[in-house]
């Protein structure tokens, strides 16, 4: 007797080997068998005829941290097929924090992974933080160590470089949270504190992972040029001794496409172990107080609203948007938490500049203040055909990079990244076999990230699986309309049990005290092992 059984499916097992007809037998959260199961009975059976039926997808690069722990189930994630988000991306995250750190995070984070200052619980460590989504969320959650959390803890926000007592506690850290299960350490170079960071510290930091065989995931410092950048990254790996994973990677031109993917064969992946994501849009998304010159994060975020109002600021923030690589009516206002500023999501920068008779930098400086820093912004640089040869490459990932906002018009990476993978770009446009795109999406981010019982449907596995149609698979959404569902995808399961079923978020069911226990597991890395 089975649990479930996937029957008359065609199964993409995430190895890259070609689809074959077999059922699926699922017992006790894991794969039992993936066999003719025509004289096996299961408690439950699902009819996958015409359909694939693949392992769970997994998302290297998102911004979920907060909104799992504020909704149970992700449906715009549910419904792309993922059942397992790797947190504290770009290394930015709730924790590790302490009594000095947390309300800046709290607040620093609102736009992008969705936590308001009152729901702060108290947790401090990164496993605090995450313990409460192992079975408080439908899906799984794995986690970086964010750098920018760290280097603050040790220093502060500002920009001195770390002495040998503060990098002891950095490197302290660091263990801890590979202790912990971290996959590795993430960064984000163009971000709040790690800004300020030098090669040299990133790479002595990241040698005090190398023994837990960590991996040094990173969005480089884009704003130097993305060669100069995915250089960076390398040198770091190869000095540290550790693999090395570039987050969302992309060309800003297409000028930089071939001169890049010649740099990643020629000389990256020969000197490191070597990796990328790269979601299936060029055009970007972040928060408009990226634009802001470095300095006005040195007293940290709940300091920056006092130094938006100096003149000498406002100043190099007015010269850092003409240098600025994409004038202001490519710039689109996703979201804002400005009170009674809705109407102007989706106007572009310039639009809302107009909007109010002042000068651009007077203006955005204003919004930013209205909006407590929270304004989301989407980036209009270049056609999306532009990510695609990245698509092709060996050793790209999917990532997402999703933003989810409760109102407005955000990046529809969101809610349609593997709609538009598996159905406009594989299925309409053929960039790949369908068998290596759902390897990207499944067994490859689960190697390389030490997920080592997910990404496969074979025996003793654990049971994350989507069934979706070849055919009919296909995101929804687009800049205009960005929150609509994906199509195609039937069927979720994560650790056995359904959670989305003939196309239909299901219900979970409560036990006789009414607590709920939701199949997620909070899953540790087992790259060190």
């Amino acid at each position: 007797m089975f649990d479930l059984i996937i029957r008359n499916g065609q199964v993409i097992d995430g190895t890259g080997q070609a689809r074959f007809s077999a059922d699926v037998g699922i017992r006790d959260s894991q794969i039992a068998e993936v066999a003719d199961l025509s004289a096996a009975v299961g408690q439950l059976e699902i009819d996958a005829t015409d359909q694939i039926v693949a392992p769970g997808f997994i998302d290297v690069h998102n911004h979920s941290d907060g909104w799992m722990h504020r909704r149970p189930l992700l449906e715009s994630k549910v419904r792309q097929g993922f059942c397992t988000e790797v947190l504290m991306a770009d290394g930015l995250g709730y924790a590790p924090v302490d009594q000095f750190t947390a309300a800046d995070w709290m607040y620093y984070l609102r736009t992008l992974d969705g936590l308001r200052m009152t729901d702060y619980r108290g947790w401090e460590t990164l496993e605090q933080f995450m313990m409460p989504l192992d079975r408080g969320n439908c899906q799984n959650s794995a986690f970086h160590i964010p750098y920018a959390n760290l280097r603050s803890l040790a220093s502060g926000f500002g920009r001195a470089p770390l002495d040998d007592y503060q990098m002891q506690s950095v490197c302290r850290e660091v263990r801890v949270g590979m202790e912990a299960g971290a996959v590795g350490l993430s960064t984000g170079l163009d971000y709040i504190v790690e800004c300020f960071s030098s090669t040299d510290e990133l790479v002595e930091v990241c040698r005090a992972m190398a023994e837990f065989n960590g991996l040094y995931v990173t969005h480089v410092r884009y704003r130097k040029g993305t060669i100069e950048g995915v250089r960076e990254a390398v040198e770091i790996g190869r000095r540290a001794g550790v693999a090395v994973h570039i987050s969302h990677l992309k060309a800003q031109n297409a000028e930089q496409v071939q001169p890049l993917l010649e740099y990643i064969d020629r000389e990256a992946r020969q000197q490191v172990d070597f990796s990328f994501d790269v979601y299936p849009y060029q055009r970007s998304s972040t928060m408009l107080s990226s634009l802001l010159p470095y300095e006005v994060w040195e007293d940290g975020p709940l300091g920056v609203l006092s130094r938006l109002r100096t003149p000498e600021i406002r100043e190099r923030f007015r010269s850092s948007l003409q240098a600025y690589r994409l004038p202001l009516d490519k710039m689109i206002i996703g979201w804002t938490a400005a009170s009674g500023a809705m109407e102007f999501e989706g106007m572009t920068l310039a639009e809302f500049v107009r909007s109010t008779g002042r000068d651009a930098t007077e203006a955005l400086i204003d919004l930013l203040t209205e909006a407590g820093l929270g304004v989301l912004l989407v980036f209009h640089n270049g056609d999306d055909e532009l990510v695609e040869p990245f698509l092709q490459h060996d050793l790209q990932m999917l990532g997402t990079d999703g933003i989810l906002v409760d109102h407005g018009v955000p990046h529809p990476r969101q809610y349609g990244s593997t709609g538009r993978f598996l159905g406009q770009l594989v299925r309409d446009k053929g960039l790949m076999s369908l068998e290596t795109a759902v390897r990207k999406l499944t067994a490859w981010p689960a190697e390389r990230f030490g997920l080592t019982d997910r990404g496969v449907l074979l025996p003793g596995k654990a049971a994350d699986v989507v069934v979706f149609s070849a055919d009919n698979i296909a995101t929804q959404s687009d800049y205009q309309a960005p929150c609509q569902w994906t199509t195609g995808v039937s069927h979720v399961v994560v650790n056995g049990e359904l959670i989305l079923q003939d196309g239909a978020v299901r219900t979970m069911s409560s036990d006789a005290a009414g607590n709920r226990q939701l199949p997620g597991r909070f899953l540790r890395s087992q790259r060190c092992v």
